[in-house]
């Protein structure tokens, strides 16, 4: 197995914990992160369902690898994501010392890994993370596009 099917590999789980957020009514991001080539924490949004604002994919799986490992420095880690996180997930993932960030969908309004804010990676001072785009992306966007009309459907007046 090459390291994109490696990558791949991880990214299906990724995309699976993000159907659980759209299947709760929630924005279809999932996240699992890797260590040792094990899946040692998992997360999806549950931002609706919790009444929480930082209850993102990121922050949830970040809190239970911190729990896995009883260490909040998540080194040697692989964050895997269906979409770019945003500031405050990118400097979570910095706080926690991940080693690589991987995502699928790039975030055109707030994404912090390149495309809006680079926040995880060479602009930053404290902890440097390596950062791989793309993976799985067309997956990723079908979710969120699926999820997005559908509440545009569900918002829009009755013409009858």
């Amino acid at each position: 197995m090459n390291i994109i099917e490696k990558h791949q590999k991880w990214m299906t789980y990724a995309i699976r914990e993000a159907e659980l957020a759209f299947d709760g009514g929630e924005v279809p991001v999932g996240a699992v992160i890797v260590k040792d080539n094990t899946i040692i924490a998992r997360g999806h949004n549950r931002r609706e369902s919790l009444n929480d604002p930082t209850a993102h994919a990121e922050i949830l799986a970040i809190t239970s690898a911190a729990n896995h490992l009883e260490d909040w420095r998540l080194k040697g880690c692989t964050l895997y994501v269906t979409l770019e996180p945003c500031p405050m997930c990118a400097g979570a993932s910095v706080n926690s010392k991940l080693k690589q960030i991987v995502f699928g969908a790039r975030d055109a309004d707030a994404g912090a890994c390149g495309t809006v804010h680079d926040i995880a990676g060479k602009k930053n001072p404290i902890h440097k993370i390596s950062v791989l785009q793309g993976i799985l992306e067309h997956d990723s966007k079908l979710l969120l596009t699926k999820f997005f009309n559908t509440i545009r459907k569900e918002k829009k007046p009755d013409s009858s």
